[in-house]
C-alpha cells in the first residue's frame, strides 16, 4: 500500500498567533515536546513557521551570536536590521521563518522525503483547500518506515524463478553500483542462491540488499566470496 501524507500526518497540530511572545511559543514547545509551531493568522492562513532553532540566538540567554569581522563587511543594513529583530524580536511575526513550504494531503511520502531534504528542513505543513490539517516532520517519516509491512510473496514456480532472476540481474547491472561480471544467480522456488566473486564487502551488501528488494524472493543462500585487495588489479 501506498503511504501519504494524511496517512502519517500528525493531525492535533498546535500553532500560534502572529502576535504570541516567543515566551509563550518556548513553553508551547517544551510542554508538547515539538520541535516547532506553525504561526497562523485569525482566518486560518498559515504564514510563517517557529522552530527551536529560531530561538535558539536570544539575548535573555546569552546565546545571541554576533558575526565575524569579515561577515560584517559583507553585511548590508538590511541584514543587520533583520538579524537584530530575529534576535530581538518579541512575538511570533518578528521571529519566525517565511515562506513556508507546504504539501497536499495526498503527497507521497518519497515527494516529503525529497523535499525535507531539498529545502533542508524537518518538517512542513500540510495544507486542504488553504486549510491547515496536519503537519509530516522527519520523526512521522520514520514512523511510517516503522510500520510499514511488506508485501507478502507469492506462490512461485518456474516462470516467477525466471523472473526474479532476470529482475534481480537487471538491478544489479543498473542501481546496485555492483560489478556483476563474476556474479552468478540461482532461483529455485523464491529461494536466491548467490554464487561467485564481488571486490568488496559493501558490494556483497549490495547484493543482499538488491535481492532482499526483488518481488517473490523467498529466502537468499550467500554464497559470496569477497576477493582480497590484491586482485583489484582484475577489474
Amino acid at each position: 500500500m501506498t503511504l501519504h501524507a494524511e496517512d502519517i500526518m500528525t493531525r492535533d497540530v498546535a500553532t500560534v498567533a502572529e502576535s504570541t511572545p516567543v515566551e509563550d511559543i518556548a513553553r508551547l514547545l517544551l510542554e508538547r515536546r515539538i520541535s516547532a509551531v506553525p504561526v497562523v493568522t485569525a482566518g486560518g492562513e498559515v504564514v510563517g513557521i517557529v522552530s527551536e532553532g529560531d530561538l535558539m540566538r536570544r539575548p535573555e540567554i546569552q546565546t545571541e551570536k554576533q558575526p565575524s569581522w569579515w561577515l560584517s563587511l559583507l553585511l548590508t543594513d538590511t541584514d543587520r536590521a533583520a538579524r537584530y529583530i530575529k534576535s530581538h524580536g518579541r512575538t511570533a511575526k518578528d521571529v519566525m521563518s517565511t515562506p513556508v513550504v507546504t504539501i497536499d494531503p495526498q503527497a507521497s511520502l518519497a515527494e516529503i522525503a525529497e523535499l525535507l531534504e531539498k529545502r533542508q528542513i524537518k518538517r512542513v505543513p500540510v495544507l486542504r483547500d488553504g486549510v491547515l490539517v496536519g503537519i509530516v516532520s522527519r520523526a512521522n517519516l520514520l514512523r511510517g518506515l516503522a510500520t510499514h509491512r511488506p508485501t507478502q510473496p507469492q506462490p512461485v514456480d518456474r516462470t516467477s524463478d525466471q523472473l526474479i532472476r532476470d529482475q534481480l540481474l537487471e538491478t544489479l547491472r543498473k542501481e546496485a553500483g555492483v560489478r556483476h561480471e563474476f556474479v552468478n544467480v540461482v532461483v529455485s522456488g523464491g529461494t536466491v542462491h548467490l554464487w561467485g566473486s564481488v571486490f568488496s564487502e559493501t558490494e556483497r551488501r549490495a547484493v543482499r540488499v538488491a535481492a532482499e528488494n526483488t518481488a517473490g524472493v523467498r529466502r537468499i543462500e550467500d554464497n559470496l566470496h569477497v576477493l582480497p585487495p590484491n586482485r583489484l588489479s582484475l577489474s
